[in-house]
């Protein structure tokens, strides 16, 4: 299974369009907030599940998912109420207490892939406003025996 991962669009519905065409076919794109609205942007692609960022004001989605697929559990979230942007101690804790296999979360607009004792967490980076040289995405995969992530950039 292919899970395409953005979050923090802003606005930029163009880009998000863009990450779409880059990473060919996926299963499931999620958007980890900040302007979770954009997530219309992949109108047509696959199914989309968004949540709430801090910046998104008064919108239908969720602060938090939590998505089954291929026998793993996945929790999206911002990740703003969970500090993210001081480290990365209180999103662990979180995601071991409900149980997760991934952990995806935006918020600092800064990509991140880091597996710690059957834990993957991902963080796309910022599709529209990066804090690197250039906007990102990521794309997870999962098979039977692994789960993997990887970091892309969108030039």
């Amino acid at each position: 299974m292919k899970i395409g991962v953005v979050s923090d669009s802003h606005g930029d519905r163009l880009a998000i369009q863009r990450a779409a065409a880059a990473a060919g076919p996926v299963d499931l794109w999620l958007h980890a907030g900040d302007c979770s609205q954009d997530a219309s942007a992949f109108a047509g692609n696959s199914t989309v599940v968004a949540v709430a960022g801090n910046c998104d004001g008064r919108v239908p989605a969720k602060p938090d998912e939590f998505i089954a697929l291929a026998g793993r559990k996945i929790w999206l979230t911002h990740g703003h109420r969970y500090q993210v942007k001081q480290n990365h101690q209180e999103i662990i804790w979180w995601a071991r207490r409900y149980g997760v296999d991934i952990a995806v979360f935006g918020h600092t607009h800064v990509p991140l892939v880091e597996k710690t004792d059957g834990l993957l967490l991902v963080n796309p980076g910022s599709i529209a406003q990066p804090r690197r040289a250039y906007p990102t995405y990521a794309v997870i995969e999962i098979s039977a025996d692994d789960m993997t992530a990887e970091i892309r950039e969108l030039k």
